[in-house]
């Protein structure tokens, strides 16, 4: 591993996931000592059981997260994603092994470097410490039965094929803003989202490459949304975005541009990028959110779309028309 001094440019900042929407000038000098690590395809970045003190943005790259050495990897992390957050953050042994996969360059941050730049929002280091906890959870879930699988899904707010916020959150989330809708009614936008003939893909490709694609999509989804949109799991293979403050017009904008950035997302194996599997598309389902409607009722309605995007033939956006 080497140690190296170059900064960053600002699309190669943009793409890191955990900035999105942080304006960047503001943050830059935080950021201008942080030093760029190279690391060799096969080099264990972190170990298990040992300390860690600093957080890692890949930039370039692809690691592997193996919770033992001789087990198959169990997540590839690809450009954009950070590692080694849980043991800075809870201060506790790292969790996992982090190998890898190809040559990757990483920007390093220091425990101190990391607090300052969520500092800025009141809550993002309480959310950091309920997601620290929550993975950790999760690692140790992975290689106990199936019992506490059971327990861990009851409990967590976080699905762990996507490390998106997962059902139980979205209508947490969806019974307070409906709430809210009442007191100050403001545009609020569903949309439900299919992967088209998951099943038949699984039945095709395999169980695994089905499991790829949930991933890939979710990712998409993810570095498409902007400020006001939020994006969680709902189904096996649907996604929710909620879209705050948005007008009629402009949550089928949103779909579309959704739409369109999954049918050209690249899916490959978690093995290898040697081979790209076959891209999938979706459908989705446009609601907006009336005086009338309660958690069900809106999400029937978007429902109610999705299926008439379905039986259209797939790989559209559809909203029913109801009254504003």
């Amino acid at each position: 591993m080497t140690d190296q001094k170059d900064s960053l440019d600002r699309d190669q900042l943009e793409s890191l996931l955990l900035l999105k929407g942080v304006d960047l000038e503001s943050i830059r000098g935080l950021l201008e000592d942080c030093p760029i690590q190279q690391v060799k395809r096969g080099e264990v970045l972190l170990h298990a059981e040992k300390p860690n003190q600093f957080l890692y943005f890949l930039v370039s790259g692809r690691l592997r997260i193996h919770l033992k050495l001789d087990l198959d990897a169990i997540a590839i992390l690809e450009p954009g994603e950070v590692v080694g957050e849980l043991s800075l953050i809870d201060r506790q042994l790292t969790s996992a092994y982090v190998v890898a996969e190809d040559d990757c360059s990483l920007l390093v941050l220091d425990e101190e470097t990391l607090w300052s730049l969520v500092d800025a929002s009141p809550i993002a280091r309480n959310l950091l410490f309920i997601l620290a906890r929550r993975l950790r959870h999760a690692d140790s879930l992975i290689l106990s039965n199936q019992e506490s699988q059971r327990e861990y899904e009851r409990y967590s707010f976080i699905d762990g094929l996507t490390s998106l916020y997962d059902r139980r959150w979205l209508e947490s989330m969806l019974a307070w803003q409906i709430i809210r809708f009442k007191r100050k009614p403001e545009p609020l936008s569903l949309l439900l989202i299919r992967i088209d003939d998951l099943k038949k893909y699984r039945d095709t490709h395999g169980s695994t490459a089905g499991d790829r694609v949930i991933h890939t999509v979710a990712r998409t989804l993810l570095e498409n949304m902007r400020q006001g949109e939020i994006l969680a799991r709902y189904e096996e293979d649907e996604f929710v975005a909620l879209l705050l403050a948005a007008d009629a017009p402009a949550d089928e904008a949103v779909g579309e541009r959704l739409r369109q950035a999954v049918t050209e997302a690249k899916i490959y194996s978690f093995v290898s990028d040697e081979s790209p599997l076959p891209s999938v598309t979706i459908s989705l389902g446009v609601a907006n959110l009336i005086a009338e409607d309660t958690l069900e009722t809106f999400v029937a309605e978007a429902r109610r779309a999705l299926s008439a995007a379905k039986e259209g033939g797939g790989n559209r956006v559809f909203k029913t028309d109801r009254p504003s």
